[in-house]
């Protein structure tokens, strides 16, 4: 159980949080939820020992181990996916090479250093099996499968990954350890669906403590059985999940008030008995009484959220086409080699699209044929008259000028004050008031450079919006203005995001990217958004009104669910042979008379890791399998 009691950090005049006591420990798993630039990062790294408060003390257990993902990586080269993830299992690992070590001189020696050698090579061995060494190289395949990496890779070089790959082997490694003490800060800004479905999913079986920051309200409710809110200097603790912590929420603002408002009304009784006898000798005990009462007073403060009153603000764009993009029979690629396949769908003005599947599917490919920075393979592709459109990723936080001022970033935006308006103003809609506005936008939090960025996105009016990932770094109360702003726009919206309850709040429909296919899905469909664990039925199945188009599709995908069904009971059957085949080699290596003949060594080795790997492989393949039965049923 780690503890902490009384802690405070501030940073020159400015207290970041004072006072905060916490206990984490096993089963309690804990979102920390608060504005941006309130300080949740820097809690966080004080709990993981990586910075020192001001004030108060953290005991942490001799015996208790913490695992801690921060929102950036330093570049880890010189291994593969795989050996990045096993480093996570540092025991197992340092065991496997020794063993390694051990059979290599055992097949170099002879006579009484060979017997040794042997001895320690099959000590060695049954500690390996006693640590569970084999079953955790094939729980790091499972969890590097589940956070969406297909299994050549793996093998991958870590050079060639990504910052968002990166953050994800990173997170597989510390799933891997398994500490006692799991800190995370959010952990789903560089997943897609899949992968944030399959995570939640993981963490909903997590037995020992954790303690995330995350801004998806889905998540959070699927994940956390405790809520901490850091807000006004102070951390205050709410038992379930975001749902129960919105109810709790308002139910205490609603007493702060109450019991505000009678004290103002005490207060303003005994001030007015004080200004009406104070010079009456008679009452002057009575009045020196509600004197001293009032300066011993406390007030109440009623706690309020200073983002919330943030209104991201969208210049009016003029009227597009009623058809704002149609695509018929596109096939999109890079230097003639496809993507995306087959591609039929259209976007009308005014409905909020969602692109929705996993990372690397064609999302990105999508996005980039409806800006025109790519051109259909074949097919035919129509963008309508009188569309001006803006994108944003997350790129274009990177871009931005840390010595500049907000207000002076902005201004880069060319045509931003052609219509004369006041640009102070804007950036307020923004959550950047007054002196905000000077700010350096080096010293911004990530949040408040999403903000930033974002700001520049909507300065000038467009009717087609094309948003990737927006909600990356920011906090819930900005991901309720946007959510506002959003059903408010009067344009078209095309939007990437993992965040399944922000594309339940604003989309109309869905186009599901995966396997080489874009498909269109009028309104929300569940088993899109949950694709593991979470499939529902859709209501209009419940009631029983079913069209004849979606009975069509149900029996397609009822056929498809068939197919995967028959494929993943022979990949289960295969996979049983395999990991078969792998004890049957441990045997082989085991057996003393093996040792006599290097060549025969060499062979054993050989088949026990092609055993190893094939095991791997098709446990890989049967993970894949049952995630899209999952995504189908």
């Amino acid at each position: 159980m780690l503890t902490a009691s009384e802690l405070s950090k501030s940073f020159g005049p400015r207290t970041l949080f004072s006072d905060v006591s916490l206990r984490l420990g096993s089963g309690r798993k804990v979102a920390l939820v608060g504005g941006n630039g309130t300080g949740k990062t820097t809690l966080l790294e004080i709990l993981a020992g990586i910075q020192i408060p001001d004030s108060g003390q953290v005991h942490r257990p001799k015996e208790l181990t913490v695992g801690y993902l921060p929102q950036e990586l330093p570049l880890e080269a010189g291994r593969s996916v795989f050996q990045q993830v096993l480093l996570g299992a540092e025991q197992v690992t340092n065991l496997s090479k020794e063993i390694e070590r051990l059979g290599n001189l055992v097949a170099k020696s002879s006579g009484e250093d060979q017997a040794r050698s042997l001895k320690s090579l099959g000590e060695a061995q049954s500690r390996f099996e006693q640590i569970g060494g084999y079953a955790v190289e094939a729980d790091a395949h499972r969890i590097l499968s589940g956070l969406g990496f297909e299994p050549e890779d793996h093998e991958r070089p870590m050079d060639e990954m990504s910052g968002g790959w990166r953050m994800r082997v990173a997170l597989a490694r510390l799933l891997l350890s398994a500490p006692d003490l799991l800190i995370m800060d959010e952990p789903t800004n560089h997943l897609d669906i899949d992968s944030v479905s399959w995570l939640e999913e993981h963490l909903k079986n997590w037995h020992k403590g954790l303690l995330f920051v995350s801004h998806d309200r889905d998540f959070i409710d699927g994940v956390a059985n405790r809520i901490l809110e850091l807000s006004n200097s102070r951390v205050s603790e709410y038992v379930g999940g975001f749902t129960d912590f919105v109810v709790a929420r308002e139910e205490l603002l609603a007493s702060q008030q109450a019991a505000a408002a009678q004290q103002s009304r005490q207060i303003a009784k005994a001030e007015k008995f004080i200004e009406r006898f104070r010079y009456k000798a008679t009452k002057a005990r009575q009045v020196q009484s509600r004197i001293k009462a009032l300066e011993k007073l406390e007030k109440i403060n009623v706690e309020t959220i200073e983002d919330q009153k943030i209104r991201f603000g969208f210049p009016s764009p003029r009227r597009s086409s009623r058809l704002v993009a149609e695509l018929v029979d596109v096939t999109a690629g890079y230097e003639n080699e496809p993507v995306l396949g087959n591609v039929s769908f259209s976007i009308e003005r005014g409905s909020t699209v969602a692109l929705v599947g996993p990372n690397g599917a064609g999302k990105t490919t999508l996005v980039k044929l409806l800006t025109g920075q790519l051109t259909p393979l074949e097919g035919d592709l129509k963008i309508g008259t009188n569309v001006d459109l803006s994108s944003f990723n997350q790129l274009q936080t990177e871009v931005l000028d840390a010595k500049r001022s907000v207000l002076e970033e902005l201004r880069t935006v060319s045509d931003v004050e052609s219509d004369g308006r006041n640009l102070r103003t804007y950036l307020a809609s923004f959550g950047f008031r007054e002196e905000a506005a000077d700010r350096k936008v080096g010293d911004l939090s990530g949040g408040e450079q999403t903000r930033l960025a974002l700001a520049k996105t909507l300065a000038v009016p467009v009717n087609l919006l094309i948003l990737d990932e927006p909600t990356n770094h920011l906090d819930l109360p900005s991901c309720d203005v946007l959510e506002d702003a959003l059903n408010a726009y009067p344009g078209t919206v095309v939007l990437i995001t993992h965040d399944r309850y922000l594309i339940r709040s604003v989309a109309d429909s869905l186009v599901e990217v995966r396997d080489g296919k874009a498909s269109w899905h009028e309104g929300i469909p569940d088993h899109v958004l949950f694709p593991i664990g979470g499939s529902t039925q859709k209501t209009k199945e419940k009631s029983g009104v079913v069209s004849n188009k979606e009975a069509k599709k149900q029996d397609e995908s009822r056929s498809e669910e068939a197919k995967l069904m028959r494929r993943l009971k022979k990949v289960e059957q295969e996979w049983e042979a395999a990991e078969s085949e792998v004890l049957l080699s441990q045997k082989v290596l085991a057996d003393s008379d093996l040792y006599k003949d290097p060549e025969n060594v060499d062979v054993a080795v050989a088949a026990h890791n092609a055993a190893k790997d094939e095991a791997a492989r098709l446990m890989a393949e049967w993970e894949r399998l049952s995630n899209l039965i999952n995504g189908t049923s």
